[in-house]
């Protein structure tokens, strides 16, 4: 997969290669330059006003500013500006000539059309000052976190971090690639007494707390190993699945292979206990019940220790099932303490010489909210603010960052260098949260679907970079946990974050432990200090905090915490956090910071395009609409949020559009617009400065024509099919009805890093569903309507002057064709392996309409069939009349 420049670039040292623990961390980080000849520092005052300072109030710069070549961006600048100079003419001149052969189509032409301009527009827009911003781990680690004097450890001043996992089932997220994520964490390069992680299962599910525990253990073997050979990725399905490794960069060059195939060997044993959990818990619960008298007439399922699991069980059982059970809080891993424990030298029960590296594990925790019939309990957002007010009564680290259970750490600097912009000394204040692309693997070659999306992460992202900060996009988000609490940044207020409201128990909830958390989480310099053991008041609080009622009343999901009622909770909620006024940044490193899986069936992405497109418009229909926020949200950043709110209603009209291509194949001369020459060359400018304005783009964002490319088919794979249903669902919302259903997305079954053939196996699988249909449709017409323009110019149904007016509308089927031909692949299930497949069949099926089109020509001449016309309007009706065809 081709890798856009997107964290190192512009002749700088690199600062974000992988580096271990301990004193050379950040020596060691600088080898290689990237060049980008797109991107120029912008900061270099403030760079020479730093070196001047030197090292007098120790605040030297945590990150680079560039932007982009005036060489690119002027020229992009004028051309956005040409194009709109023309989309303005182009508007006059038609409310000037309102000429066409249908009134009816012309109007909606215009709006369509003033729709379509107003969209790109708004996207535009919030994309004319792109800037990228490149962490320096060295100052970071200079300044905060610097070797102790006498050596082995650190003196570390970061700030505590929180990291939430949130998965719900084993088998449809699979559980190995669960726990990598897992693994990927606790082995990460980050202070181990400065992190601690939440695992939420969201199921109940034995499997997943089992899991955890053997996790637990083979982390014990492999964060060890990760530190002293300072490998990279640190998920070890990733790691040992890499065809080749990079440079050595540890400290025992002698050891590596010998520790690695020990460690791989350990690896797979591990992996066969995860998978023989889904048959040794039951067998065990089987052993049980035979030695016990059923209760209830319910089979239970039993813990290691013989106790009942009170979560979900394998055969659901009143307050033991899905939706119904108690909540669980257990900590797998206790808080490590704050000095290094050095592990022990090579024996023949442990091969592997620990003894120079620090063999600590960070805090763990398994939780499995309240669940309850009858409650609204809120799917991933309500689970992630049970985790918020769980981790604080534990650790209450005044940063958290959440998973989704399919990603893991691929950059194990990445917490670091999100740091470097919340501590840096011109924003960090005010920064609420910074945002990693996501990047993905099992996705194929060619990204058929667009799954990595590199022209929102690469672009789009840049360009929101310069204004107030991009969008929250879900997982791989590090957010300040008083900005999540709904404090205003210390711009906009007198006092500290620190200061409660007047009534915390209405915003907050009544549990005084959590609610004395709340003034603490704003002292980033507090290091973690959780209680050395859960006693029975803890444990108590813990559970209420966990609980489904404990929300009534409150602000929790609403102010405090991710919001509810809406499928795109995490856009909400950083859109709820900028209009408070706080900024964001915006964080791409080389190697990518984190990596998960995405759904490469075509129906599944398709549903996950439904959920996001629906959330989104929902957003827009609501109280969170961007329009109605207040005066602390930039101005431009208000259009940048009406766009990624609107965009779904241009399927209206670009659906409408691809299915009117029989219009140019029309027996007699039929204009929209009239003059047609006129029209068409305001047509040809707008769409050609579009295609310069986007070829600039694709420069100055470091992306390939293949990603530019799967873009726009995408968007018009969505805009005829998914589109109209996301608007569909977002009007019966409004009218007060449940809307339509989202689905959530599979993840692949196959863990990275299988063999091509297995895990390029969904791509093939065709799973029917009502969303396929309308794009099949605008296929189907679009095909019909080429080869029955190719029937009349054999039968010689067509003057040359005909013809080549209708060429034009025949151009627009090839492009709509074009644009769907992944989709195209996709229905075509295994026998889109051979391409060319399709093209046999799009050869045959348009000789059978030309043949089906001469012959009836041959059967029913000109004017033998009288007009049949729909409607009450001579434009609008189609004549059904092989011979003649007129609308």
């Amino acid at each position: 997969m081709p890798s856009p420049a997107t964290g190192n670039d512009a002749g700088l040292a690199d600062p974000l290669l992988p580096s271990g623990d301990g004193a050379g961390r950040a020596a060691g980080a600088s080898s290689k330059d990237k060049k980008n000849k797109s991107w120029v520092p912008a900061d270099e005052k403030e760079v020479l006003a730093a070196e001047e300072r030197g090292g007098e109030d120790g605040r030297p710069l945590l990150y680079r500013t560039f932007k982009v070549r005036g060489i690119l961006l002027h020229p992009y600048r004028l051309i956005n500006l040409a194009r709109l100079i023309v989309i303005v003419q182009f508007f006059i001149w038609r409310m000037r000539h309102r000429d066409s052969d249908s009134m009816v189509l012309w109007w909606i032409t215009v709006v369509g059309d003033f729709w379509f301009g107003v969209c790109w527009l708004l996207n535009q827009a919030s994309k004319l000052n792109p800037i990228r911003r490149v962490p320096n781990l060295e100052h970071l680690n200079q300044q905060f976190d610097p070797p102790r004097s006498g050596g082995g450890g650190s003196s570390s001043q970061l700030p505590c971090v929180d990291v939430f996992i949130n998965t719900v089932d084993p088998v449809d997220e699979p559980v190995l690639c669960t726990m990598n994520s897992v693994l990927s964490i606790l082995a990460t390069d980050y202070p181990v007494d400065r992190h601690a992680t939440y695992f939420s299962d969201d199921g109940g599910s034995l499997v997943h707390y089992e899991a955890l525990l053997e996790t637990a253990r083979f982390a014990a073997l492999w964060a060890p190993f990760c530190r002293k050979h300072r490998v990279e990725p640190r998920a070890p399905e990733s790691y040992f699945a890499a065809t080749a490794d990079g440079p050595y960069a540890g400290d025992a060059p002698g050891q590596f292979v010998d520790d690695r195939r020990h460690v791989r060997r350990e690896y797979e044993e591990f992996k066969e206990r995860l998978a023989a959990l889904f048959t040794i818990i039951p067998q065990r619960s089987e052993a049980h019940e035979r030695e016990s008298t059923k209760r209830g007439g319910a089979r239970a399922t039993y813990m290691a220790d013989g106790s009942h699991w009170p979560g979900t069980w394998i055969e659901p059982a009143e307050n033991h099932k899905k939706g119904q059970h108690a909540a669980i809080v257990q900590v797998v891993l206790n808080h490590p303490g704050d000095e290094p424990q050095l592990g022990a030298p090579a024996s023949s029960d442990s091969p592997l010489d620990l003894s120079a590296v620090d063999v600590r594990l960070p805090m763990l925790v398994y939780i499995a909210r309240e669940k309850r019939p009858g409650y609204d309990h809120q799917k991933k957002a309500g689970a992630m603010n049970v985790q918020l007010r769980v981790s604080a009564l534990l650790s209450n680290a005044p940063f958290v960052i959440n998973f989704d259970g399919d990603h893991y750490i691929n950059n194990s600097a990445a917490f670091r260098a999100a740091m470097c912009f919340i501590l840096d000394g011109r924003h960090g204040e005010d920064t609420a949260f910074v945002q990693f692309p996501q990047r993905f693997d099992d996705v194929d070659p060619t990204d058929r679907y667009s799954n990595h999306n590199r022209v929102f992460f690469d672009a789009t992202a840049l360009g929101l970079n310069g204004l107030q900060g991009p969008s929250c996009v879900g997982t791989g988000c590090m957010f300040r946990r008083a900005a999540l609490y709904g404090a205003d940044p210390p711009r906009w207020q007198p006092d500290d974050l620190s200061k409660l409201p007047d009534n915390p128990w209405r915003q907050f909830g009544n549990s005084m432990p959590f609610i004395n958390s709340v003034p603490l989480a704003a002292h980033q310099e507090r290091p973690l200090a959780p209680p050395a053991s859960l006693d029975a008041r803890l444990t108590a609080e813990l559970a209420d905090v966990s609980t489904c009622a404990y929300e009534d009343g409150t602000e929790w999901g609403y102010g405090v915490g991710w919001v509810y009622n809406i499928a795109t909770e995490d856009v909400v909620t950083g859109f709820r956090i900028h209009r408070k006024g706080w900024r964001s940044m915006y964080c791409s490193m080389e190697p990518d910071a984190f990596r998960g899986t995405a759904p490469i069936n075509l129906t599944e992405r398709l549903y996950q395009i439904l959920r996001w497109s629906g959330g989104s418009l929902d957003m827009f229909l609501s109280r969170n609409c961007p329009l109605l926020a207040g005066r602390r949200l930039h101005p431009m950043q208000r259009v940048a949020y009406t766009n990624m709110t609107i965009y779904p209603i241009s399927a209206a009209f670009i659906f409408a559009y691809d299915l009117l291509p029989l219009m140019w194949l029309s027996g007699a001369e039929f204009y929209i617009q009239k003059p047609f020459p006129t029209y068409a060359a305001y047509m040809f400018a707008g769409i050609a400065m579009m295609e310069v304005s986007g070829m600039v783009e694709v420069r100055w964002a470091g992306l390939t024509l293949l990603d530019w490319c799967r873009n726009e088919q995408f968007y018009m794979i969505g805009a005829t099919g998914v589109y109209p249903a996301a608007v569909l669902h977002s009007l019966l919302r409004l009218v007060g009805l449940k809307g339509l259903p989202f689905k959530l997305t599979s993840k692949p079954q196959s863990a990275s890093g299988g063999e091509a053939r297995e895990r390029f196996a969904e791509l093939y699988n065709v799973q029917w569903a009502p969303l396929l249909v309308p794009t099949v449709v605008v296929i189907a017409v679009n095909v019909a309507a080429i080869g029955a323009a190719a029937g009349r110019l054999a039968a010689g149904g067509w003057s040359l002057a005909q013809a080549i007016a209708a060429a034009g509308g025949l151009l627009f089927n090839v492009w709509v064709l074009l644009l769907l031909y992944p989709f195209a692949l996709g229905i075509m299930g295994r026998w889109s392996k051979r391409p060319y497949l399709l093209f046999v069949l799009l050869v045959v099926a348009l000789a059978a309409i030309v043949l089906a089109y001469v012959a009836l020509l041959a059967v029913l001449p000109p004017g033998s069939v009288p007009p049949f016309r729909l409607g009450r309007w001579s434009g609008v009706g189609a004549i059904i009349s092989p011979a003649s065809w007129r609308f």
